[in-house]
C-alpha cells in the first residue's frame, strides 16, 4: 500500500525551524500549534493514508491543548505504533521539502537517521530531498515551507 502526505506552514521571524526532527538555525521558523515540523506532519499523513486510518488532524487536532508545542516525533511514534498494532510494517519513506532557504544538505543525513529511527527502518530506506520553488509563490517569497512524503506499507 502506498501513502502520500503533504503539509505546509507559514514562516515567521522569532520561530524555530524544525525539519524531520532537526532544529535548523534560521532567521525564520514555522508558525504552528505543535513544533511545526512539516516533514514529520506529512509523514504521519502518508502513513495514515496508506492504511486508510484518517489524518493528522483527526488524531492530533490543533484545537487540543495537549499538542501545544508538542514535538512532532510524538505524532510519528504514535502513528507507527498504531500501524504496528494493526499488523502493518513500513517498507520505505521518501520525503521532499520545498523551501528557498536555508540549504538542507548539511542536515539531510541527520534527518534521514531521525526518520529511520522513528519508523524502525534502516537509513537506506529513507530519502530526504529538497528543492526551491524558483522564487515563485509563497515559498519563493520565503513566507512558507511545505513537504511531500510518500511511503510504502505492507501487512506483516
Amino acid at each position: 500500500m502506498i501513502g502520500f502526505g503533504f503539509d505546509v506552514h507559514r514562516l515567521a521571524e522569532g520561530q524555530s525551524l524544525v525539519l524531520a526532527g532537526v532544529d535548523i538555525p534560521s532567521p525564520v521558523g514555522t508558525v504552528a500549534h505543535s513544533d511545526g515540523d512539516v516533514v514529520l506532519h506529512a509523514l504521519v499523513d502518508a502513513l495514515l493514508g496508506a492504511v486508510a486510518m484518517g489524518d493528522i488532524g483527526e488524531h492530533f487536532p490543533d484545537t487540543d491543548p495537549q499538542w501545544k508545542g508538542a514535538a512532532s516525533s510524538h505524532f510519528v511514534e504514535h502513528t507507527v505504533g498504531l500501524l504496528d498494532s494493526n499488523g502493518y510494517r513500513i517498507i520505505n519513506v521518501d520525503c521532499t521539502l520545498v523551501l528557498e532557504s536555508p540549504k538542507i544538505l548539511p542536515y539531510r543525513n541527520q534527518m534521514r537517521e531521525n526518520i529511520a529511527q522513528l519508523c524502525g527502518l534502516p537509513v537506506e530506506r529513507v530519502a530526504v530531498k529538497a528543492t526551491t520553488s524558483e522564487r515563485l509563490g509563497y515559498v519563493g517569497r520565503k513566507e512558507g515551507v511545505h513537504a511531500f512524503v510518500a511511503c510504502e506499507v505492507q501487512l506483516k
